[in-house]
């Protein structure tokens, strides 16, 4: 046959072949985009315009299931915002930081050991870190009976002062006869962590010069009750005030007795 003839033949293959390939992709675009999108809105509740644009994609959401709306408003776990100005006045004390410190006496104790091993001990504290939880207690961040309304009652400079203050007294000196043996689970936790789940070393940010967060407080010398209920109060999500979930998210990987363990070890160890 000649080559015309062939194309005469072939003709109406090709022509049959393109409206079948082209009645394909028209039912795929008609169905899929309006047909099943309309369908399935109408069983959510949706109307059909807003099913389909969810479905081409010009509106967020499924074209199946309603758009969840929430209520909540965003809440920053802190307000705190660290400069140079001010971690320069948090090295710097000041007669106003012992006057404010006064007010502290009763569960602080004078010189910032606290009598009642439920209060943290502030003498040697580091700046930063009361800095943070007394404007955390201010701005509601973190919450308590007590010490939100003395926060609430004292103003940023105020904040700063005190804090100074209790960060530049003496430390309590421990006795070396009262430490506990410890036991060598909990030393790795301290020094290595345990990876398998995912746990950091808690030193790798609360040991001596470690460079963790600035507001890392130090737990060396602090009193045994209170780091256990800290730690319990981050486990159980009582506590919300720590910047990225940090100690939620290791706290909620520990078993009760490491918690507790963890709390005497750095409540009754010398050179942590």
């Amino acid at each position: 046959m000649r080559p015309a003839e062939l194309r005469e033949i072939d003709r109406p293959w090709r022509f049959w072949a393109s409206v079948i390939i082209v009645s394909i992709l028209v039912f795929s675009v008609v169905f899929g985009f309006l047909i099943l999108p309309v369908v399935q809105g109408r069983a959510a509740g949706i109307d059909a315009f807003t099913a389909i644009c969810r479905a081409v994609g010009i509106l967020p959401g499924s074209p199946a299931v309603r758009q969840p709306t929430s209520a909540a408003t965003a809440q920053p776990t802190t307000r705190v915002a660290w400069s140079t100005d001010l971690m320069r006045a948090l090295g710097q004390r000041t007669q106003a930081g012992a006057e404010v410190a006064q007010g502290c006496v009763a569960c602080h104790g004078e010189r910032g050991i606290a009598a009642d091993p439920q209060n943290p001990n502030l003498a040697g504290q580091s700046a930063a870190a009361i800095f943070k939880q007394l404007h955390d207690y201010k701005s509601g961040s973190r919450v308590h009976e007590v010490m939100t309304g003395i926060a609430q009652g004292l103003d940023d400079r105020q904040i700063v002062d005190v804090a100074a203050h209790f960060a530049s007294s003496t430390r309590r000196d421990l006795d070396p006869t009262t430490a506990e043996v410890v036991d060598q689970d909990i030393i790795r936790l301290v020094e290595r962590g345990d990876p398998s789940r995912g746990l950091p070393a808690c030193n790798s940010c609360h040991g001596f010069n470690a460079g963790g967060p600035v507001e890392t407080p130090t737990l060396s010398h602090q009193n045994r009750e209170y780091l256990a209920r800290q730690m319990h109060a981050f486990k159980t999500g009582d506590r919300k005030n720590d910047i990225y979930t940090r100690m939620r998210s290791v706290s909620s990987k520990l078993t009760d007795r490491e918690i507790d363990r963890l709390a005497t070890f750095y409540a009754t160890t010398l050179s942590y």
